[in-house]
């Protein structure tokens, strides 16, 4: 060691030192009991001593970062200490984690979008069956099973056994998640794509309530802040409908659009905070395999549900006389089903991945770009109308997104367990 300076930051349990060594700075984290019990000599003994015990980790050459959420702090300096801590989590993943990071987040990216206008270019092109585009929304569970097998073998691990209590819980979030889907089937049937994304942005609402009442989640002051902004961005286009409307749309039909959209926004949120109950309550952990068993046995009980609808709608019989109406054909008909299923699924595989590899705001973020992604995409592929309010709803929405964003980081409980 040619120099060193030291320069502490100190935790409820540890104190962190900066050593440098040259051109490089090492950081060691000491508990503070021994701090208290030694002097600084013997302290800075075990610096100096090759194979210690200490973890060590080059850092940049600036003072070590503040830990844990400063709130005094300006926005400026977060964003700094983000990009930092950015940058050293990047030296410390192996190319494979970012590959598999950046891949889940293109599937988010692109087909939550792409099953949004699959959904609406359903009824757009003829379709009428509430239950049959929601039935789609689970039909891909065969997907998750299918990579979920591997991971047993590759983590070396067995199911979770399934409790009675495990099982009525899946049942009951299966449950929910069938009307859900329901809910926004009409949301689609009724609204323009891009009027029924902005809506569902929502879901962070009730999200972040049910998740104060129900789990005890934090909410501070950005938060309740992207509350109010995201409620009047909703309010804006309410009062929009009249340039918002498709000309074969009633007043009353949008108007229960509208209504059905929110609804199932709301009961997004709770489904989205019960689930973490889930973990928290009888689970305990969260692992891969443990997130992909829960949506499997979720997307399987909510499948049961929409098909007993379904065959008690004879929506099954009417996807013959559909497809013979639909504009394109018969073969148009069954692609817009079959990748409306592929593509729903594989938006909600690549949420599980992302929250998995990396945590909830960075979902929120992804969440927050395919709000925007998905209207534009409406306005060029399907020619949704798209009116001075709602660029200002959606600039609005934007801003309430990153607000949530902000906040939820701030309240971050810690990243997911492996």
């Amino acid at each position: 060691i040619e120099t060193f300076e030291l320069c502490t930051a100190a935790t409820s349990e540890t104190a962190s030192f900066q050593v440098k060594t040259g051109i490089n700075i090492v950081t060691h984290h000491v508990p503070l009991a021994q701090l208290k019990t030694s002097s600084f000599l013997a302290l800075m003994q075990p610096l100096l001593e090759p194979g210690s015990v200490m973890e060590e980790g080059l850092v940049d050459s600036e003072p070590f970062p503040p830990q844990g959420p400063q709130h005094s702090a300006s926005f400026g300096h977060w964003i700094s200490t983000l990009r930092k801590r950015a940058c050293e989590a990047y030296r410390r993943k192996p190319i494979s984690y970012w590959f598999l990071l950046v891949l889940s987040s293109s599937a988010m990216l692109v087909a939550f979008p792409a099953s949004s206008l699959l959904s609406r270019l359903y009824f757009q092109n003829g379709g009428t069956s509430k239950w049959i585009i929601s039935w789609t929304a689970v039909a891909g569970w065969p997907i998750t099973a299918l990579i979920l097998v591997p991971t047993y073998l590759v983590c070396k691990t067995l199911p979770t056994p399934l409790t009675l209590k495990l099982t009525f819980a899946y049942i009951v979030l299966g449950f929910l998640s069938a009307a859900d889907n329901l809910m926004y089937a009409y949301a689609y049937a009724y609204l323009p794509a891009s009027t029924a994304a902005l809506l569902a942005s929502s879901s962070l609402i009730f999200s972040a309530l049910f998740g104060y009442l129900l789990v005890k989640n934090k909410i501070n002051a950005s938060i309740i802040n992207a509350i109010v902004i995201i409620t009047a961005a909703m309010t804006i286009i309410a009062l929009d409908s009249d340039s918002d409307r498709y000309g074969n749309i009633s007043n009353r039909q949008y108007i229960m659009g509208f209504i059905w959209d929110i609804l199932g926004s709301a009961l997004h949120g709770l489904i989205f905070a019960l689930s973490e109950l889930v973990f928290v309550k009888m689970l305990g952990r969260i692992s891969f395999h443990v997130v992909l068993e829960q949506q499997l046995m979720v997307s399987v009980f909510a499948f049961l549900f929409t098909t007993i609808g379904m065959i008690l709608n004879n929506d099954f019989q009417g996807m013959a006389s559909e497809a013979k109406v639909f504009e394109g054909g018969k073969t148009s008909y069954y692609l817009v089903l079959i990748w409306s299923t592929i593509t729903f699924q594989l938006g909600v595989l690549g949420a599980t991945a992302v929250l998995f590899l990396s945590s909830t705001v960075l979902a929120g973020i992804l969440n927050a770009v395919r709000v925007p992604l998905t209207s534009i995409a409406a306005v060029i592929l399907m020619h949704d109308p798209m009116s001075g309010f709602k660029i200002l709803s959606l600039t609005v929405t934007f801003w309430g997104f990153g607000s949530y964003i902000y906040g939820s980081s701030s309240a971050s409980k810690g990243p997911i367990s492996t």
